[in-house]
């Protein structure tokens, strides 16, 4: 029986070369599974540590019927290639940091995995991209649509802003 195409969302992270880092995700992200749907890139602030260079965050989506253990698999093999190690201190400098965000409507843990990811109700960094770009999916715990959930978040202390960014020749991102 072949598995049924679903939304795979990805964050994407970095404050190290970022605009190479993105970049080099997005090349990846489109030659192993397609055409991609790109929100704006947000530059935000270090969570977790000071001292280290602001980071550049996105979200990808595209359909796939993959696997969230192959999927898994293939983002930390390409944040591996970037050089980072799984025993790396959980909040630090990045060149690449690829998280699965939601997998269709997926909801508890699967292969080691929980889905969807935490982060989405709580970072404005991971939120506000959904937000915009994906509003009209809803997260698969909640029910409630992205833009809603963006619409009725409170950043506090977490300041992002939009910047200007292009890839492959088309601007993706521009500021407010």
């Amino acid at each position: 029986m072949k598995a049924e195409a679903r939304w795979v969302l990805i964050g994407i992270g970095t404050n190290l070369e970022r605009e190479r880092h993105v970049c080099l995700a997005l090349d990846a992200l489109e030659q192993r599974f397609g055409a991609l749907e790109v929100s704006r890139v947000f530059e935000s602030e270090p969570v977790g540590y000071r001292g280290g260079h602001n980071f550049y965050n996105l979200v990808a989506g595209f359909e796939s019927e993959i696997g969230v253990a192959e999927l898994s698999a293939w983002t930390k093999a390409l944040e591996h290639l970037t050089g980072r190690r799984p025993e790396d201190p959980k909040y630090g400098p990045r060149r690449l940091d690829l998280d699965l965000l939601c997998i269709g409507d997926l909801d508890g843990t699967f292969d080691g995995v929980e889905l969807p990811r935490g982060e989405i109700l709580t970072s404005a960094f991971v939120l506000r991209p959904l937000g915009e770009s994906f509003a009209t999916l809803r997260h698969p715990r909640v029910g409630q649509r992205f833009d809603t959930l963006w619409g009725e978040f409170d950043p506090g202390e977490q300041r992002l802003w939009p910047v200007e960014f292009s890839w492959r020749g088309r601007r993706i991102s521009r500021p407010d």
